[in-house]
């Protein structure tokens, strides 16, 4: 068993995976004065008795970094993934000086296609591996390149975001795409493979502006798209394709028990029409909306 959580924190990503195994991981962050407090309580209590972490940065937007000095200040940590990159801001944030400061540590392991790490996605005869593995960046891609060298001069970071794909032996395949654009997923859609997934979690927090081209849509026909939190007039809800709205679900549990995904909201009154319903008790006191049964 497994759990996947994404926690309603506004037009921002904070996720976290408690694996099947000793791993516990954290995908990017956005943490302010008002939820700071409740949101790493909630962590701190899912990372119990898990030995590795690992905190996955796709991408260093303040929305993606918000509150990092806080949670580090609170969970030491000792391993930080992210692209390396050499991002330059106009107003530097307590939190991007600190992402910077753990970027260039000896904390860091850079991101790319095919990197592989101990306990990431190597285990051994005492530990099972996480199941995390990285789509993209490929380092010597030339549109990369290109993205690399706009943020060394101040521009945005969105299309350096890494792809992150969590899959879990004979169960759930998960995907994480950052803030990439539409222009830029069409110009690498044929340079990844992409996998079929049970669970994807919409770029750019599901805006039109990053709204997966369907040829990549087409190689991944997700099961469930989950669409973030940014304002409802600039969401793209992939009409052909089953979506969860964080704006309405609030916080959003995925209990992956091998073929069933069993999904809790936080709001009592959120509801889908495309789950099975079956007698679920919820592992944190959120609100059974369905299961997922995949093949």
């Amino acid at each position: 068993m497994s759990i996947i959580k994404s926690f309603s924190v506004g037009a921002g990503d904070t996720f976290y995976i408690q694996h099947n195994s000793s791993n516990f991981t954290i995908i990017d962050c956005c943490l302010s004065e008002d939820n700071r407090e409740d949101i790493v309580k909630k962590i701190k209590h899912a990372h119990l008795n898990k030995s590795i972490t690992r905190f996955i940065s796709t991408h260093p937007d303040q929305d993606h970094i918000s509150g990092l000095k806080y949670l580090d200040d609170n969970l030491d940590l000792i391993n930080f993934y992210c692209v390396k990159n050499k991002v330059i801001k106009d107003e530097e944030t307590e939190d991007f000086k600190h992402y910077c400061e753990l970027r260039d540590s000896n904390k860091a392991f850079y991101l790319e296609r095919g990197c592989s790490r101990k306990w990431m996605n190597q285990g051994d005869e005492k530990i099972d591996p996480a199941g995390v593995s990285i789509l993209w960046p490929i380092l010597s891609d030339e549109n990369y390149i290109a993205s690399l060298a706009v943020v060394e001069n101040g521009g945005s970071p969105n299309n350096i975001s890494a792809v992150i794909q969590y899959s879990m032996n004979e169960g759930v395949t998960a995907l994480w795409m950052g803030d990439l654009e539409a222009d830029f997923m069409d110009d690498i859609a044929d340079k990844i493979t992409w996998p079929k997934v049970n669970i994807l979690f919409a770029p750019h927090h599901g805006r039109r502006s990053g709204k997966i081209p369907e040829k990549i849509l087409r190689e991944m026909n997700p099961d469930v798209i989950v669409i973030g939190e940014a304002p409802s007039e600039d969401l793209n809800y992939y009409s052909n394709y089953n979506v969860i709205t964080q704006n309405s679900a609030g916080d959003i549990t995925f209990d992956c028990n091998g073929k069933n995904i069993n999904i809790f909201s936080s709001e009592p009154n959120y509801s889908v029409d495309f789950l099975d319903s079956e007698i679920v008790l919820s592992p944190d006191g959120d609100y059974y909306i369905g299961t997922l049964n995949i093949d």
